[in-house]
């Protein structure tokens, strides 16, 4: 199993779908990675070449991914909820924050939902 930016890249897979295993690769962004690094795209990522696998973590370096990502991703969460604006709001609630109806769905980020009495009439 190969090792890319602390994550285990499944030998199994195709390289460009064991690359979005990373934290911040997605499918398009795997595709560039590799054409860039001149790594076939078919290929298992268990018969990746150490040469092919410096080729693509050479590549990876020039992106924001994994830990640093995330820590970004937070940084910004926390920034919004100081200047309590909208979003942040909704993140300190735990509703949803793109928009979305709350009366009769979002459970994901509500939770199980809570009995009310005497609701049924």
């Amino acid at each position: 199993m190969a090792r890319i930016k602390g994550v285990d890249i499944p030998n199994n897979k195709r390289t460009e779908i064991a690359l979005t295993y990373i934290y911040g690769i997605g499918r398009s962004l795997s595709n560039k990675i590799l054409n860039d690094a001149n790594v076939d795209i078919n290929k298992k990522a268990g018969s990746l070449t150490n040469d092919e696998l410096d080729r693509i973590r050479e590549q990876i370096e020039k992106y924001t991914i994994e830990g640093d990502l995330r820590r970004e991703v937070n940084m910004n969460i926390k920034t919004k909820m100081e200047i309590n604006s909208y979003q942040g709001t909704r993140h300190k609630r735990g509703l949803p924050v793109r928009g979305q109806r709350t009366n009769r769905n979002a459970r994901t980020r509500k939770g199980k939902g809570k009995t009310v009495a005497n609701k049924k009439k």
